[in-house]
């Protein structure tokens, strides 16, 4: 499936804003585990919230992502320049051994088999000895309850073109062909910040359920793997 006008869309349209990217909590979460002055690339931008929050912090900010106007606008934004560029995760544009940290956040679940194997060899190959690469993906994600149909043509999509469920299990494999596992753990991600009173305790309990290992919808794998 090609996602491309779906991403399109979500990145660059400005009557949506950052509503499809509701991902703060995840990206201060990732952020925090990010020293000021190291080398990180950002694999899939979305709306580059990620990029500001590092830039804020100190970090030297590098982006990839198919879309140019996406990388165009946070090139200009926060003064990433050269270190924005476009292109593909299976083909990194940038030299071996060049980044202490890569993430991908809710990007790994957008891959086929084949361009998912490709673009582990290329982070492995991009990161320093002993650099960092840490992400998140959907938990245990029923890709047939997101299946929608174009009420155009008729074809059947994943309403956010998700190709991949991991369990942690899978992750935690497919992880450890590539690199040292270090951790797989599971989480909630949700912007509090935003909720009424009923939803901050809906997200309380939710919050306490997660760290039991109670297992719902909408929560996510973190991981972090380094290379040997």
């Amino acid at each position: 499936m090609d996602q491309t006008e779906i991403w399109r869309y979500f990145q660059n349209d400005a009557e949506i804003g950052n509503t499809a990217f509701n991902a703060r909590p995840r990206y201060e979460f990732i952020a925090r585990r990010i020293a000021p002055g190291l080398h990180v690339l950002n694999i899939g931008v979305g709306r580059g919230g990620l990029e500001a929050i590092l830039a804020k912090k100190g970090v030297v900010v590098n982006a990839l992502d198919p879309d140019a106007q996406a990388i165009n606008r946070i090139a200009q934004e926060y003064g990433l320049k050269d270190r924005a560029k476009v292109g593909f995760s299976q083909a990194i544009p940038f030299a071996d051994g060049q980044f202490d940290v890569v993430t991908m956040l809710e990007v790994l679940e957008h891959l086929t088999d084949e361009v998912l194997n490709a673009t582990l060899g290329e982070v492995k190959r991009v990161l320093k000895a002993g650099g960092c690469f840490i992400g998140t993906t959907p938990a245990d994600e029923n890709l047939m309850a997101n299946r929608v149909v174009c009420p155009h043509c008729g074809q059947l999509f994943h309403r956010w073109g998700h190709l991949q469920s991991f369990s942690d299990e899978r992750l935690g494999t497919l992880l450890s062909e590539h690199f040292e596992l270090g951790e797989v753990s599971r989480h909630f991600f949700a912007e509090v910040r935003t909720l009424n009173w009923k939803g901050r305790v809906s997200w309380g309990i939710k919050k306490t359920l997660v760290g039991l290992g109670v297992k719902g919808d909408g929560e996510s794998f973190f991981f972090l793997a380094r290379k040997r």
